[in-house]
């Protein structure tokens, strides 16, 4: 099989997530070779990038939109992607990260910071102390991908199975629009 001169860009994204997306992904495992045949990776959690580049064709992401940082990546995800996928039952529902919904996020930082320090006097000390120049600034909610950008293909899954993403990539790539209830439903 002879690469195409000019490959398809690919992008990964982990937002607000447990990674197992990703670990479905590598679990491609020869067929990553393929893949990589076919497409350029260049923008993932495992390779070096430090900035989103400008006009991927495809991107999956990972996770839902939790934080100030979540919600801006999302945006320029949206603007300099073609195809944007949400990956997974996070991005798609919301799913874990969308369990802390009942909290204010004051109140989920004084939790997770304070109130679970191991004696009274760290939790007094770590009130003041906590990481806010590191956490970003959560939002209200945590929300599904397509709350905050336009969605062009889901694949569900906790995680999604790799026979799935494979599917949806394979079909994609070859211009035809991915039957994914075929390989996968939500929280398999």
């Amino acid at each position: 099989m002879t690469a195409p001169l000019n490959k398809p860009k690919v992008a990964t994204v982990w937002l607000d997530g447990c990674s197992g997306c990703h670990m479905s992904f590598l679990d491609l495992d020869e067929r990553l070779v393929t893949l990589a045949s076919l497409v350029d990776i260049v923008y993932s959690p495992v390779v070096d990038p430090k900035e989103f580049p400008q006009h991927v064709d495809l991107t999956l992401v990972e996770g839902a939109v939790s934080s100030e940082e979540d919600f801006h990546k999302a945006n320029l995800i949206r603007r300099c992607s073609s195809v944007v996928i949400a990956f997974g039952d996070c991005s798609v529902t919301a799913n874990v990260p969308g369990m802390r919904n009942t909290w204010e996020p004051r109140a989920l930082l004084d939790a997770a910071y304070v109130e679970k320090a191991t004696s009274p006097a760290e939790a007094a000390n770590r009130k003041a102390r906590i990481p806010l120049k590191v956490v970003p600034p959560l939002r209200a909610q945590a929300v599904p991908l397509h709350e905050v950008i336009p969605v062009d293909v889901f694949i569900p899954g906790c995680p999604p199975p790799a026979d799935a993403i494979w599917q949806v990539l394979t079909e994609l790539l070859a211009g035809k629009t991915p039957d994914i209830c075929a390989v996968t439903r939500f929280g398999r």
